[in-house]
C-alpha cells in the first residue's frame, strides 16, 4: 500500500513540475468568445501580420512540453519559433527568461506582437502573443496552437503582464 501511495505522490509532483505551460482550454470550449476555431486576422500592424503567418502555419500543432517544432510546441517554444521565423528575432527560450528580458508593457499599452503572461497555480507559467482585439495566440496544453480571448473566463483573471521585444 505504501508503494502505491508513493507512486501516486511521485506522479502528482511530476504533473506539478511539468505544468510549465499549463492552461485549461477545455474549460473554455463552451465559451464562443474565449476561443476562435476559424480566426480571421484584422490587418494593421506589420509585426502582427508576420506573426499571424506563423500562427496559420502552426495552428492546430499539438502541445508538447519542451517542444519547438510543428511536431509539438510548449507555450514558450511556439513564441520563440514564431518570433525567429517571422521577425528574425531570437527570444529567451523560457517563460521566466522572457519575463526577465523583455520591456515591461503596462496593461493599457499592450500592442499586437507583445508577449502576454498568465499566472496559473500561483506562478507566471503560461504565455502567448497578443494579436490585437483582445486576442492572443499560444500553445495550449489541451488544444495545441490556438487563438484565445484575453477576456475569456479562464484567462481574464489570470493575466499577469506583458513584455515587448523590439
Amino acid at each position: 500500500m505504501s508503494q502505491v501511495f508513493r507512486f501516486g505522490f511521485i506522479i502528482f509532483l511530476s504533473s506539478l513540475f511539468l505544468g510549465g505551460c499549463a492552461s485549461n482550454q477545455a474549460l473554455q470550449s463552451g465559451n464562443a468568445s474565449a476561443q476562435y476555431s476559424s480566426p480571421e486576422f484584422i490587418p494593421g500592424n506589420a509585426k502582427a501580420e508576420k506573426l499571424w503567418q506563423a500562427f496559420e502555419r502552426y495552428q492546430g500543432a499539438p502541445y508538447q512540453y519542451g517542444g519547438t517544432t510543428a511536431q509539438g510546441f510548449d507555450c514558450s517554444g511556439f513564441i520563440t519559433t514564431a518570433y525567429r521565423e517571422s521577425l528574425g528575432q531570437t527570444l529567451p527560450r523560457t517563460t521566466s527568461k522572457m519575463l526577465s528580458y523583455g520591456d515591461v508593457v503596462h496593461p493599457g499599452d499592450v500592442e499586437p506582437g507583445d508577449i502576454v503572461f498568465f499566472r496559473i497555480a500561483g506562478k507566471d507559467q503560461h504565455a502567448g502573443i497578443y494579436m490585437g482585439d483582445n486576442r492572443f495566440i499560444h500553445a495550449s496544453t489541451s488544444s495545441g496552437v490556438i487563438m484565445s480571448n484575453l477576456n475569456g473566463y479562464y484567462w481574464k483573471d489570470r493575466f499577469s503582464g506583458a513584455r515587448r521585444f523590439d
